[in-house]
């Protein structure tokens, strides 16, 4: 079979989309949304109640109904227990929850700006950015906004790497897709060897292990002070990129098609990408740099609701949101009492992921250049 030239999608690795009919998937749409929730309520009961202190679920639920107003007469748990749930773990699980669903969404969304399904939210450098705002903080021993120095200069960091891809990547006027990726991988190696530099040129010995510990992502020791800001984050993401799914359909069949739709691509891109680009920098500052995420979740979930994104990104935020949690649960439990840094687990399973996805593109590639 001869291939023509109005096929804008072909060897892109990024599967062509039919025109879906009116309520096509609605019911595997409202099925995968069902259970992703119950799954998500489900986690978060696990996250809250297991632990170096086990908490019967029973008595979780009953401590956060009793935290929201309910009556109890006689609440049968100790005091101990309802600062565990609602001061010790409940912060750290629901951060959890939002940066999965807000990365699951990020990777969502770039895999059809750039037309690569290997794509995903760190793919700009901002994650670099943002932990060289991070480190410099810890090494240098700032603490002009207190509690929030890190995550202040973490966001920073991910805002300076953004605007220096941006600024690197843009010729005549324009950005492509091509130039921004190289420009965020030149960046990263850049914004990486200064971070190296900091740590070996530095005279206080400690930080060395507490940036190692920030840079492989990590969701203890937090608060409910640090929620508001990524939990923001993502609420703006999702109605953004929900309002946009329409458009980032058409980007699957290609910029020219796009383009003949009525959609200014390079606008759109640019956009998008600074949006994506915050949004992520925010995550980051709130929970460090934690991987796989975003490109692992939308490939499952599409395989479930197909590919159309006004189904995609509701069940990926669930998604991620679920995988995420039982990560963290992970890194508390698997080697007690010792926590893994939760970003170690994601690589874990991301890697093998990661190389399997190339090798199924790769073979797609094959087939199609001998048919």
């Amino acid at each position: 079979m001869t291939r023509t030239a109005a096929d804008p999608s072909a060897g892109r690795g990024v599967p062509r989309q039919r025109p879906a009919r009116p309520g096509a998937g609605r019911s595997p749409l409202t099925a995968a949304l069902l259970v992703l929730t119950a799954l998500l309520a489900g986690s978060v009961t696990a996250g809250l109640a297991i632990g170096s202190v086990q908490v019967p679920p029973g008595q979780v639920w009953g401590i956060l109904t009793h935290a929201l107003g309910a009556d109890w007469a006689d609440p049968g748990w100790s005091r101990a227990w309802e600062t565990i749930v609602l001061d010790v773990r409940a912060p750290r699980v629901l951060l959890g929850a939002v940066t999965g669903a807000g990365l699951a969404v990020v990777g969502t969304a770039l895999q059809a700006l750039v037309r690569n399904p290997l794509a995903e939210p760190y793919l700009l450098g901002v994650s670099s950015g943002a932990s060289l705002g991070a480190v410099a903080v810890i090494v240098f021993g700032v603490t002009w906004l207190g509690p929030l120095s890190l995550s202040a200069a973490a966001f920073a960091g991910a805002l300076g790497a953004l605007l220096l891809v941006y600024a690197t990547a843009r010729t005549g006027g324009r950005i492509t897709s091509a130039r921004l990726i190289l420009s965020g991988v030149a960046v990263a190696s850049v914004l990486t060897a200064v971070m190296n530099l900091l740590l070996l040129t530095t005279d206080r010995g400690n930080e060395a292990r507490a940036v190692l510990a920030w840079t492989l992502g990590g969701l203890g020791g937090v608060g409910w002070s640090a929620l508001w800001l990524p939990g923001s984050a993502l609420l703006l993401g999702i109605a953004v990129l929900v309002a946009q799914a329409r458009n980032l359909n058409l980007l699957l069949a290609g910029e020219e098609a796009a383009t003949t739709m009525g959609l200014d691509v390079a606008r759109f891109r640019a956009r998008l990408f600074v949006l994506l680009s915050l949004i992520t920098g925010t995550l980051v500052a709130a929970a460090g740099p934690i991987g796989f995420v975003g490109l692992m979740t939308p490939h499952i979930v599409r395989l479930f609701v197909g590919g159309d994104h006004r189904r995609v990104l509701p069940t990926a935020a669930l998604g991620g949101a679920v995988f995420l949690v039982w990560a963290d649960i992970a890194a508390r439990t698997v080697a007690a009492p010792v926590e893994i840094p939760v970003g170690v687990l994601t690589a874990l399973c991301g890697g093998p992921f990661f190389l399997w996805l190339m090798r199924r593109d790769t073979r797609r590639g094959t087939d199609r250049g001998v048919a």
